[in-house]
């Protein structure tokens, strides 16, 4: 009986060796992984993270929502004058007026 049981024992210990060593060339194939990711990215510049807060959203609101309006009214210009030079200048109007726009509707 207790020969039975060594043999299992051993069994047992044999397929833990294999699982563990099957998680040390992860463990290693991992750390080989994020070695060259770290070198690729520290040549990289450091990422800008963008302002989060309740304003900074807002604020990117706001603009989404008057840009989205001079867009509609440029393709809408588009759509209905065929002339280019009246097609420009709604384009070049647009560009100059977003700040404006965007002071006068969203004043605080």
């Amino acid at each position: 009986m207790s020969k039975e049981r060594a043999r299992r024992r051993e069994e047992r210990q044999r397929e833990a060796a294999v699982v563990a060593a099957a998680r040390a060339a992860e463990a290693e194939r991992r750390e080989r992984r994020d070695a060259r990711v770290r070198a690729m990215t520290s040549r990289l510049p450091a990422r800008r993270t963008r302002p989060s807060g309740i304003i900074a959203t807002r604020r990117r609101r706001q603009w989404q929502w008057l840009l989205g309006a001079l867009l509609v009214a440029n393709v809408a210009v588009w759509v209905f004058l065929p002339e280019w030079s009246a097609r420009l200048g709604a384009l070049v109007v647009s560009v100059l007026a977003a700040p404006v726009l965007h002071t006068l509707l969203f004043r605080r």
